[in-house]
């Protein structure tokens, strides 16, 4: 007799199929909720660094060191090329302005110059026997108009003579006529030895002008020779330390070489590079302080040089008042110049989140303090010890702002003490 079996139910014999379909479900869920659950990523509390967000007073400045340097250089310059004699000055010595700093020596301008003393003295000379020999001449015309004019005289008086004999009949008319020639001829020569005497005395005027030109000129060469001999000693063009002396005797020099530097320590101005970034913020006259020792010293900007280099350019400032007590040429000093007025603000203490941000985003801590979520910013201006806050945080907020080179770019981070 057949025993009739039962059949099975479907979920039974589908079971290892309805297991691995439930199984894969539940990853495929799984894995969509972590894909739609926001990142985290889990930190040590000692790998950041959390501030909290205030408010109060701030001031937008710059922070840089200056170097100080003397109120003024001055760069000495050889006039003539030679060889050095003689160092009378010592490197680094204190001068007043006069003072001799080395001797140079010239063989061939001393040659020159001599030469050129001898062809002055021969000017002299020429200039002497020329003005005698003119002076001669004029004498010589004054004397034969002297004579022609007494000549004259004594003709008038024997024509006047004539005149009265032919009237009375002593002289015949023929005679009278010769009379009359030959004073009219004497009057006439005379006339003309006298325009020659006056256009010969313009002419001697004009000629001891010239000489007297040529004479100066030649004198005039022969003192700027002498000037060169005197630009072969070396002066002090000021009161100050002599520096950047390198030269030593039996050294050749050429013509405009630089032999040394005196700075005048009168006053102090200090030099800075600071970041191209304010180069339209900072202008003449600008105050700015140093704070050395405990003392605070008052700055302004002087003179502004606009050429960049490697980022920066450079500023030059003098003291207000007093210098900083033992001040010496080349120290530094933190100086810092303000680019603003006081505003009130929120503040965010600065940290390296803003490299790996660029100041859109930072970390801000959630009210249990271990959770930290994202939070897009704004920031405004800034100085060396915060970011002014526009927007996307308040005072009181805690944020991270340092240890962004360990975090990722996780939505929440969950701060884990040690």
């Amino acid at each position: 007799m057949d025993i009739q079996l039962k059949e099975k139910a479907w979920y039974v014999k589908y079971r290892f199929h309805i297991a691995g379909a439930a199984v894969l479900f539940l990853l495929l869920a799984y894995m969509l909720v972590i894909a739609l659950s926001p990142s985290r990523q889990r930190v040590s509390a000692t790998s950041v660094r959390v501030v909290e967000v205030q408010e109060g007073d701030f001031i937008e400045y710059v922070n840089s060191d200056g170097v100080l340097y003397p109120i003024q250089t001055h760069r000495i310059n050889a006039k003539e090329g030679g060889m050095v004699q003689r160092v009378v000055a010592d490197n680094g010595a204190a001068v007043r302005k006069g003072d001799t700093i080395l001797i140079l020596s010239n063989p061939e301008l001393e040659r020159n110059i001599d030469d050129m003393r001898d062809t002055y003295h021969k000017s002299v000379n020429n200039y002497k026997e020329r003005i005698i020999e003119m002076e001669q001449k004029s004498l010589s015309l004054q004397q034969q108009t002297l004579q022609t004019a007494y000549e004259l005289r004594r003709l008038e008086k024997q024509y006047n003579l004539d005149c009265e004999e032919f009237r009375m009949g002593i002289k015949s008319k023929a005679e009278l006529e010769v009379s009359q020639d030959e004073y009219s001829y004497r009057k006439a020569a005379a006339e003309l030895q006298m325009k020659s005497l006056v256009q010969d005395s313009a002419m001697n005027v004009i000629r001891r002008e010239m000489l007297d030109a040529d004479l100066a000129t030649e004198q005039k060469k022969l003192r700027r020779s002498s000037e060169r001999l005197r630009d072969l000693i070396i002066f002090a063009t000021a009161d100050g330390q002599l520096s950047s002396l390198s030269v030593t005797s039996g050294k050749q020099v050429g013509a405009g070489e630089e032999l040394c530097e005196i700075k005048v320590l009168d006053g102090y101005k200090l030099q800075l590079n600071v970041s191209e970034y304010y180069i339209d913020r900072i202008t003449t006259g600008q105050a700015a302080t140093v704070n050395y020792g405990g003392n605070i010293y008052n700055l302004f900007v002087s003179r502004v040089i606009p050429e960049v280099n490697n980022g920066a350019f450079t500023v030059e400032m003098l003291f207000a008042d007093s210098v900083p007590q033992n001040a010496r040429i080349g120290k530094s000093y933190l100086t810092r110049i303000e680019l603003g007025s006081a505003t009130t603000a929120v503040l965010l203490p600065k940290g390296d989140f803003y490299v790996k941000t660029a100041g859109k985003w930072i970390y801000k801590l959630c009210s249990d303090g271990r959770r930290a979520v994202r939070v897009p910013l704004e920031l405004g201006l800034q100085n060396p010890m915060y970011y002014e806050v526009k927007s996307g945080l308040s005072a009181g907020d805690k944020v991270i702002v340092a240890g962004y080179d360990i975090i990722g770019d996780a939505e929440e981070i969950i701060i884990e003490n040690d």
